[in-house]
Order: C-alpha cells, then structure tokens, then sequence
C-alpha cells in the first residue's frame, strides 16, 4: 500500500460522523498512525462512536473541533437485525466484543492521557462532551472559534 502514505504533506480529516463499524475504524485508526505526516482532525457537526477514536487520534496539538459540535462515546456495540445462533458461538461473539472493547479504552487512555479505570468507566453508556469538555478529558487540543482565512474585501 503506498498510496501517498510515506509523503510528508499535511494532511486533515474533517469529521462529521456517527460512527461505524468498529474493523473499518481500526483500519482508519491504523492508517493514521501508519502515515508520515501529522494528521489534524476536525469534528464540525458531530463525532460520534468510533468518529470520536478518529478524531482523537490525530496529531497531538492538531484536533479541533467546531464550537457546536458533539463528541460521543460509548462501547462497543453488536450490530445486525439481532444475534441469533448457538451458545458457543453466541460466547465467541460475546468474548471478541469485549476484546474491542479493551482495545478501544485502552487507545482512548493513551490518546487522552486519562487513566483507564476512568475511561472504562466513561464509555460503559453514552457520554456526551461539549468541545470544552472534550478539550479537558484530552480528546482534543483546541476549539476553532473563528474563520483563520481572511475575508477578501470586495473594490468598487
């Protein structure tokens, strides 16, 4: 896979997401630690689930977040119309899930320097935080308060 990835361009992820599958997102996650380049994030409406891992994994010093925006956590969820099937493999399903579900409070810790007991117990149900609030618990550096590219005035 060398797509670009070894360059160092600056690179930016805008995200307005509510989430998804959580091996799709470990692939993204994977190829933003992969790349070169720093990565900055931008959540501009919401970044929900596994959008809130995206946002938080870019670069140290370069995650925004517009002022209206939602930041979502939770754990890991089974998908589908319903799970159905035989014990066994309802206990596989059972046993893998709370394996993500490690793996993701233990990235979130290390992305957001919080410690892992209380990440645990943060993403047991939803926890929703305002852009100040995702600045503090450490999943963002900053919030973009005003346009940075200067109007052009228009000559008569």
């Amino acid at each position: 896979m060398q797509i670009g990835l070894r360059t160092n361009r600056r690179r930016e992820i805008y995200i307005n997401s509510p989430g998804g599958a959580v091996t799709a997102g470990l692939a993204i996650y994977d190829t933003m630690q992969y790349v070169r380049a720093p990565i900055s994030t931008v959540c501009i409406g919401r970044a929900a689930s596994f959008g809130t891992v995206v946002l938080m994994a870019g670069a140290k010093g370069k995650r925004f977040s517009l002022p209206s925006a939602s930041i979502h956590m939770h754990q890991p969820l089974i998908g589908g119309k319903g799970l159905q099937g035989q014990a066994s493999d309802l206990d596989i399903h059972a046993r893998e899930i709370i394996r993500i579900r490690t793996v993701l409070n233990e990235l979130i810790a290390l992305h957001t320097g919080q410690p892992l007991e209380r990440v645990e117990r943060d993403t047991d149900r939803d926890y929703f935080l305002s852009p100040p609030e995702a600045v503090e618990y450490g999943l963002i550096d900053g919030i973009i308060e005003q346009t940075l590219v200067p109007v052009l005035a228009t000559s008569k």
